[in-house]
């Protein structure tokens, strides 16, 4: 409940200033991907300028989340690594545990009972 709140007041408050942008950035801007005749160029791309900045935005984001992708790369390996290696040492472990109780069941069937 409190992770919903804490999402409502961030969330709300950066749709406002989104929509705001792209309210006040409507107008429409040529983008020239043609460096060699800016004048009179091949490729151009005319939007809005607030769909230009998210672009931007969603490009950034990208970005980072694959930059930190890249650097935590090294942990995960560690994890997967320890994560084998736990169940190898259960099932070692369980093992064990079978081995002890099949020495321990036959002694007691040996005893003789007095009826």
């Amino acid at each position: 409940m409190l992770r919903r709140i804490i999402w409502t007041v961030v969330a709300f408050p950066i749709g406002i200033v989104l929509v705001t942008l792209a309210v006040s950035n409507g107008h429409r801007v040529r983008l020239v991907l043609d460096p060699f005749r800016p004048d009179d160029p091949v490729l151009s791309l005319v939007l809005p300028f607030y769909l230009y900045l998210f672009g931007a935005l969603l490009i950034g984001i990208v970005i980072g989340g694959m930059a930190t992708w890249f650097t935590q790369a090294r942990w995960r390996r560690i994890a997967r690594r320890r994560g084998a290696e736990a169940v190898r040492w259960q099932a070692e472990a369980d093992r064990l545990s079978r081995e002890r109780d099949r020495q321990l069941t036959p002694a007691r069937q040996l005893a003789p009972v007095d009826h």
